[in-house]
């Protein structure tokens, strides 16, 4: 495969839950993935957090320590190397609230569902870095209104980010890979037929084969810290 893609091309790489999990954070749709032991509706989105918002703002607050005590592996220091390495451009895309790609030194990262990192106001929509706890009282940094800041994610109901500068680097892509994704949560889901519908090779790398699987012309299963590296090293051995 790596033969086949130009040293010039273009790489969009998809990541999902599955890239961190080797780094202590929680998948989300597997067997013992978070949305099995808690309720969707509740926690991520708008109406559940109209509807309670301390027991939101406690379980973001929980996962936002266990994300700041948490460390990036080999796999995403090696999408860092092929961002630095590769002659063309690589834009990788993720579905991940964490900033391990960034931490491992990627640069150019769409975080699609928000960061949990950062904090955005419900009145005047700033947002700001914020590694605190967040509660029904905290007072925006920008207008000073108490009580309107809520996690930096995107909740079911609401619209991605960043779709537009998505869609141009589908247009532009040789090569599309996406890394320990489900594969059935659009619209990322729906990423790979687009690449391919435009003439990209596409590659899935996961643990286990994901719901689209099928539409992927290639697939390496296995640890994300071991697949991703050994696919990085055979990419820029082609280059």
């Amino acid at each position: 495969m790596a033969g086949q893609i130009d040293r010039q091309a273009s790489i969009l790489i998809l990541t999902g839950a599955g890239i961190s999990a080797e780094s202590g954070l929680g998948t989300f749709r597997d067997k013992d993935g978070i949305w099995t032991k808690y309720p969707i509706k509740d926690l991520a989105t708008p109406e559940g957090f109209a509807r309670n918002p301390d027991f939101v703002q406690d379980f973001y607050n929980s996962r936002r320590r266990g994300l700041i005590d948490s460390h990036c592996h080999a796999g995403h220091e090696a999408l860092a190397r092929l961002e630095a390495e590769w002659p063309g451009r690589v834009t990788l895309v993720t579905q991940n609230v964490d900033d391990l790609h960034e931490r491992a030194g990627s640069r150019n990262v769409l975080h699609m569902h928000g960061e949990l990192r950062k904090a955005q106001c419900t009145a005047c929509e700033a947002v700001f870095p914020w590694d605190g706890d967040l509660g029904t009282e905290t007072t925006c940094l920008a207008c000073a209104k108490p009580g309107g800041l809520r996690p930096n994610v995107v909740w079911f109901g609401e619209i991605p980010f960043y779709l537009d500068e998505i869609e141009a680097a589908l247009m532009d892509c040789s090569l599309f890979a996406a890394i320990g994704t489900s594969g059935n949560v659009y619209p990322a889901a729906g990423f790979v037929q687009a690449a391919s519908g435009l003439g990209a090779h596409t590659v899935e790398l996961n643990l286990e084969a994901s719901e689209n699987n099928w539409a992927f012309r290639e697939t390496h299963l296995g640890p994300a810290s071991e697949i991703v590296p050994r696919w990085v090293d055979a990419l820029l051995s082609s280059a």
